[in-house]
């Protein structure tokens, strides 16, 4: 008997939500972490920390709901292509790898975990996905998920 990925994509749907809305959140209750791994050519640091912790929010919350959910999946999608270069900006700098107290060789660990990311995204844009590529989710969702919690 197969299992049912259509459960257990929601089930991850439900936390991805929940973690995009928590990091959202924390971007204006501790926007100084954030700031911490801004790139210096970047102007605006604390404007773009609140924009990016909005988008991160409504996003999360557009992965909630159906009709909602391919823009929120694709919204987070593009959104973290452009939060990318602050953690390569964490991984090149080491007043941001000090500031958070995290090395560079964590850091680096931290660059390929965006993939994940941005494939849960898409596979969570997908209405109908093949249970094939749905059991890769699945797969690639748990461990990215237990090194997130650990961070």
């Amino acid at each position: 008997m197969k299992f049912s990925t259509t459960h257990i994509k929601n089930i991850s749907i439900y936390i991805m939500s929940l973690l995009y809305i928590m990091v959202g959140i924390k971007h204006f209750s501790d926007p100084n972490f954030f700031l911490k791994i801004m790139p210096e050519y970047l102007n605006h640091h604390l404007e773009l920390v609140y924009l990016s912790g909005f988008f991160e929010i409504l996003f999360g919350v557009f992965l909630i709901f159906k009709k909602t959910r391919f823009y929120g999946a694709w919204g987070i999608f593009i959104l973290l292509i452009c939060v990318f270069p602050a953690n390569i900006y964490l991984y090149n700098s080491e007043t941001a790898q000090t500031a958070l107290d995290i090395s560079k060789s964590k850091a680096l660990i931290r660059l390929p975990f965006q993939i994940p990311l941005l494939i849960l995204a898409y596979w969570h844009s997908n209405e109908k996905s093949s249970y094939t590529f749905s059991t890769f989710c699945i797969i690639i969702f748990i461990p990215t998920i237990i090194y997130f919690s650990t961070l």
